[in-house]
């Protein structure tokens, strides 16, 4: 298997201020993404795709080359993770390194770990368009997901003959902490919906994603423990 890791680490960010580079517990936190990384991965698969060069000094401090500069264009809030992906895969195809797998890690994952990763690579096959990262969502719609109807009635989401939620369906959020895809399969789409993919069940502490000031406060109260 030949891998490329791609880490976005974009300058700007809304929910939390400069967060990719927001010292979490006295790290940066795309530190804790970075060190999982090189515990899985020699350094030359591992790309950190970012338009900031105060990130990209921070990168190099940490160890890693960063070989260019995201463009402008791929750096804004309407920027798609897609986009990012299929330029990171063209560099470096440019530069004859040709992966067979593209592994996704985002830096609002922190409580990620080595085991989660290289359980993840264990599940892939090259027959699948992606192994994604998910943890069984408290949301489920059979019981407590509704809309609205063309009146503003609530209904719900999904219905299904169950007196108990144990009963029904598990359903499955992506956590956004690992992606592996098939690079032949991101060419062929324009978004990262594909059909043949199949999951990988992280607990509710490794499924953490920093989104929020609150997601921080309790990234904080976790590692102070």
């Amino acid at each position: 298997m030949k891998p490329l890791i791609i880490i976005p680490a974009r300058g700007g960010s809304k929910g939390i201020p400069g967060k990719n580079i927001k010292k979490l517990m006295g790290k940066p936190l795309i530190q804790y993404t970075i060190e999982v990384a090189k515990e899985v991965f020699e350094d030359n698969e591992i790309c950190v795709s970012t338009d900031s060069l105060e990130i990209s000094r921070l990168v190099e401090n940490l160890g890693l080359q960063v070989p260019f500069l995201r463009p402008d264009e791929l750096a804004t809030d309407t920027a798609s993770t897609y986009d990012v992906l299929l330029h990171a895969l063209h560099y470096y195809e440019t530069h004859k390194f040709i992966p067979d797998l593209i592994v996704l890690l985002q830096v609002t994952s922190p409580f990620r770990t080595k085991k989660n990763i290289i359980e993840a690579l264990e599940l892939y096959n090259e027959s699948y368009d992606m192994i994604v990262s998910v943890k069984e969502t408290k949301s489920n719609p059979y019981y407590v997901l509704f809309e609205e109807d063309e009146n503003g009635w609530l209904s719900k989401s999904k219905n299904g003959d169950f007196t108990r939620r144990q009963d029904a369906p598990k359903v499955w959020e992506y956590n956004g902490a690992i992606y592996l895809i098939n690079p032949k399969s991101l060419k062929k789409g324009n978004h990262l919906e594909f059909k043949k993919v199949k999951k990988y069940v992280m607990d509710e502490k490794s499924s953490l994603d920093l989104d929020l000031p609150l997601d921080w406060m309790l990234a904080e109260a976790l590692l102070s423990k």
